[in-house]
Formats: structure tokens, sequence, C-alpha cells
């Protein structure tokens, strides 16, 4: 089997050994309805391919013999490509987002601050909580520990969180979401209709 990496956007796209290109000379061949036509020589398994206007296309290189399927190249890659890109949209990357909080955050600001993480974690982001200590600040890094503990009990029912880093000047919390909220409300709907 040849793997030729082309980039097309970000996905790869292997490239399979097709007619010619197949170099065993023995290959287990299984037709286009999927049933298996046996153990053949390349050749004789090509001739099938051509009387039937398809292509004979090596589907597992690894194994001994290897695997061939006769099949229409074009649909199958199309078909491939298809799935790749549907496989794509249902993926997400779990985004790192931070939210800058200061030891002397205000009440107010920091129910705002609670509200924008819990958006963020709904969001299936993860978060990082990112406490700056200036000037004499760094002096009492309790006051610091205390915000977080205010901002965890409210962030208790949709966070899991890591043990505080400290750093020189700062201490950084992650948070990772406990479900996202598409998962939650699907949840909610199969209990209220297994209920009614």
């Amino acid at each position: 089997m040849l793997y030729l990496p082309h980039s097309r956007g970000n996905a790869i796209v292997k490239r399979l050994s097709v007619n010619e290109g197949i170099r065993a000379r023995e290959v287990l061949v299984i037709g286009e309805n999927g049933e298996q036509l046996g153990v053949m020589p390349s050749r004789q398994a090509l001739q099938l391919a051509k009387e039937s206007n398809l292509d004979l296309v090596e589907v597992s290189a690894t194994s001994t013999p290897p695997v061939c399927r006769i099949l229409d190249y074009g649909k199958f890659k199309y078909q491939q490509s298809k799935k790749e890109r549907e496989a794509r949209k249902s993926q997400r990357a779990v985004l790192m987002r931070e939210v800058r909080v200061r030891p002397r955050i205000k009440e107010h600001d920091l129910e705002a601050k609670v509200k924008l993480i819990k958006r963020l974690l709904d969001e299936g982001d993860k978060v990082k909580i990112l406490m700056i200590f200036r000037g004499r600040e760094i002096t009492h890094p309790e006051a610091g520990k205390e915000v977080f503990r205010r901002m965890l009990d409210q962030l208790r029912d949709v966070a899991l969180a890591n043990a505080p880093q400290v750093e020189e000047r700062s201490i950084s919390l992650v948070l990772s979401p406990l479900k996202t909220t598409k998962d939650a409300k699907k949840e909610v709907r199969e209990v209220s209709s297994a209920e009614a």
C-alpha cells in the first residue's frame, strides 16, 4: 500500500494502491457486493475488475495476502472524503481560555467573572483563572486563595478544578467542564420524555 500525505486543508488523504499499482503477486479479493472471491493472482483479480468496468483497490496491504476490493475508485474516494468531512464537523477542539482576576476584586466584578467562566465552560472550553498580584499584594497570597474559594463555591456544579499552580507573581487555576451544555440538555430531554 502506498501512503502519500497530501495536505488538503488540514486533512491528510490516504492514497491506496489501485489497479496496476498493486505490487503483490497474490491477493485476497472481495467482490463489489462484499462477497469473498478468494485468493488469486493479482493479474487475474485485475482482469475481473476490468470485466466489471471497476477498479481493483488494495484496502489492506499489511495482511497476508493483501486484501483488495473490486469497486469504483472515484466513488469510493468521494464517500471517504464525505465521511471525513462529517467526522470533522462533529469534532470540536477544546480551547484553553484565560480569565484574569485580582485579589482585591469587588463582589459585583467577581459575579461577572463567574458568569463569564460559566459561559465558557458551557461551550466546552477549559478555563484558566489567573490571579495576578501587583506590588505588595504578593505578601498576602491568602487573599487570592480566598477569591479562588469564593469562585469555586459558585462553579462547583459546572466545573472540575485542578490544584492551583503558584508562579512568581501569580496563581493559576485550571477548570475543566463537567459536561457540555448539549449533553446536559439531551439528558434533560431524555428524562422528561421517559417520565411522560
